[in-house]
């Protein structure tokens, strides 16, 4: 059986995906599946050993494009899919899958898609699913897919290059290292402060550990501000790292760390993919949904409810749940992993 997936545009999103893709090869392990996705997700999709190849989406995000949409999927129509399997809820995401005339188009029911979907999926109404739960159940049999019933992502890690970057970058090998994830492509109402950071890594660096600031080239300022905290751009032991390597660098460095303290962001979900220890931080957003996947974490959380806004109403956006989480809670939680 040939599986295509419409696979999500977000890291984190494109992480737990990775579930549904265990499943899939334990129901039918002969199945191979195909993931078509934006091209900055490929590296996640490389590190799956149950994904066939990733294709690249030529469309970017809210971009309908009709015609080419119907030319890509004609294209597609050659490799012959039995199965299409969409992530997202949106009406366009299901269009190459119809118009490369996929025999089942599995989905659930979102933006009137009932002439696009043969396959229509519906979630139990008598609780809020985690988006894991809520992809796993799109998969070919209509079993329980509770959170208890499925394996967590596990993402493969390049030793070789692991090494290769850790010499690039000077990492001092006989010292642990901490990882720190500040940034949140969502927006600022999901970071944690840098001024906090700066004092979680100053802790560590001050008691013989290697502190590794990840993010994306978005989160660059953030890195460089924490960067200028605590005198922390003299240390030797401090690597500002955000911005300098690519996705699969950072999958294999951060595997290389003791442990990772993280704001409610795709490399959460990529850290705990990799099998670090995890203090997570949450503000407006909530764990009662996209936790990290993984039995050693510590989360924190000061707040309640869920709120889909990119800046809060502190000092450059911060959230106030966020902002009310003190370095000393978080230097505990670490040291309790």
């Amino acid at each position: 059986m040939k599986i295509l997936v419409v696979g999500p545009s977000w890291v984190g999103d494109s992480v737990m995906a990775q579930t549904l893709y265990k499943r899939l090869k334990y129901e039918n392990p002969d199945c191979v599946i195909d993931v078509m996705c934006p091209e900055w997700c490929l590296p996640l999709t490389n590190r799956m050993p149950e994904v066939n190849k990733g294709i690249i989406s030529p469309y970017k995000h809210g971009e309908i494009g009709l015609i080419s949409r119907y030319k890509y999927a004609k294209e597609l129509k050659e490799n012959a899919y039995d199965r299409s399997i969409i992530l997202a809820n949106s009406l366009k995401s299901s269009l190459i899958p119809l118009f490369a005339q996929i025999p089942i188009r599995t989905g659930w029911l979102g933006e009137m898609r009932y002439f696009f979907l043969n396959d229509i999926r519906k979630l139990k109404g008598d609780r809020r699913n985690l988006m894991v739960e809520k992809f796993a159940a799109l998969s070919i049999k209509k079993g329980d897919y509770s959170l208890e019933n499925l394996s967590f992502p596990s993402l493969q890690i390049d030793t070789e290059n692991q090494k290769i970057m850790s010499n690039k970058y000077k990492i001092k090998n006989d010292l642990p290292c901490l990882a720190i994830c500040p940034g949140a492509e969502f927006g600022p109402s999901k970071k944690w402060p840098s001024k906090f950071y700066a004092e979680v890594a100053k802790k560590y660096i001050d008691d013989g550990w290697n502190i590794l600031c990840f993010g994306s080239q978005n989160d660059k300022e953030t890195g460089e501000e924490i960067e200028t905290l605590n005198d922390l751009a003299s240390e030797d032991s401090f690597f500002n790292l955000v911005g300098e390597t690519s996705l699969e660098d950072a999958i294999d460095l951060l595997a290389l760390c003791k442990k990772v303290v993280t704001n409610d962001s795709g490399l959460m979900h990529v850290a705990a993919a990799v099998g670090r220890p995890i203090v997570a931080l949450y503000g407006p957003s909530s764990p009662d949904y996209t936790p990290p996947l993984t039995s050693k974490k510590i989360i924190i959380r000061k707040g309640s409810g869920y709120e889909k806004i990119r800046r809060g109403n502190e000092d450059e956006g911060y959230h106030h749940a966020l902002m009310s989480i003190k370095p000393e809670e978080v230097i505990n939680a670490l040291d309790t992993l």
